[in-house]
């Protein structure tokens, strides 16, 4: 069978969670944060490699409170674990002055480039997928494909909201029994409303496909990588100069703006797993709550890697 690499996007800055890195906040009482479930469901998937993309200033305390313990739990299921590192200034042009914000998950993707050389999917790190998404995808990912062809973790919106504020999605349009993506539109400040949802006053469908930025990219080494190279330098000369500060080479644009041009195929993997995530810092007791009936309900070990 392929060797399959998941893409751990982990150099988020998290300003909204207050102090502290929201990547590393425990969900247990074993300590586990919420990427040990990321990457106990994609080993017993099937994926054997992980990639971290992270930032320098964070490597160390990363590494503390999970890299060194995934590295050695990883090496008896003949898992590898590698490292990228996310750099502000590593762009195909001039930094903006005065710019602080990274550049964005297109850009996340880029960093780990030289590393990839399998099929990959890439989730982000701070939200819980649940097992059936990291079932399908590898499955996907494993099969021949024409060039171009693309997957994504289909989750419902109303499964993926917050308690605590709006949120970020990807909304799709679906077509073909609700099988392949004919557009996604990042959308910003989603929040639940009456049983349903809204973002800054248009009634969204709680029941419409989201996507959570888990993507596939098939290919060996995956084609999807010279799209984003090359996508990276027409961003920074049709794009930044509008908006320096705050532009970002999203994942979700890009494979939006791919569709609407024919340029390729994007497979919609249904999940009716609930997401779960920390946006906000007053998430985490929620999040906390919810791995406990998890735990209880046989989902998953106490030791929760015992089972593998």
């Amino acid at each position: 069978m392929k060797p399959t690499t998941l893409l751990i996007m982990a150099a988020g800055i998290g300003s909204r969670f207050g102090t502290g890195i929201k990547q590393l906040a425990t969900v247990d009482n074993q300590s586990h944060i919420i990427m040990d479930y990321s990457i106990h469901d994609a080993i017993e998937a099937g994926f054997n490699e992980i990639i971290f993309i992270i930032r320098r200033d964070i490597e160390e305390e990363f590494k503390e409170v999970i890299g060194n313990r995934i590295e050695e739990i990883c090496s008896g299921h003949n898992v590898a674990v590698k490292y990228a590192f996310q750099d502000i200034n590593d762009i195909p042009g001039v930094k903006p002055a005065d710019r602080i914000k990274p550049w964005g998950t297109g850009q996340a993707v880029l960093a780990a480039k030289d590393l990839i050389n399998n099929p990959f999917a890439v989730i982000n790190a701070d939200d819980y997928y649940g097992k059936e998404a990291y079932r399908v995808m590898h499955d996907w990912l494993v099969l021949e494909h024409e060039p171009n062809a693309y997957a994504m973790a289909g989750f419902i919106l109303k499964n993926t909201l917050s308690d605590n504020g709006g949120v970020t999605r990807g909304v799709c349009q679906v077509a073909d029994g609700h099988t392949h993506l004919t557009d996604v539109v990042e959308t910003s400040n989603i929040v639940k409303v009456n049983g349903g949802a809204e973002a800054d006053g248009e009634t969204l469908d709680p029941d419409s496909f989201v996507s959570m930025n888990f993507w596939g990219f098939p290919g060996n080494p995956p084609e999807f990588l010279n799209v984003l190279s090359s996508g990276f330098v027409d961003f920074f000369e049709n794009t930044v100069p509008a908006n320096p500060l705050k532009a970002e080479y999203l994942l979700p644009t890009i494979i939006g703006g791919m569709l609407r041009e024919g340029e390729c195929t994007v497979k919609v993997l249904p999940t009716n797993d609930t997401w779960y995530g920390m946006t906000y810092k007053e998430d985490v007791a929620a999040v906390q709550t919810a791995f406990r009936g998890l735990i209880n309900s046989g989902l998953y070990k106490e030791d929760l890697y015992s089972d593998l």
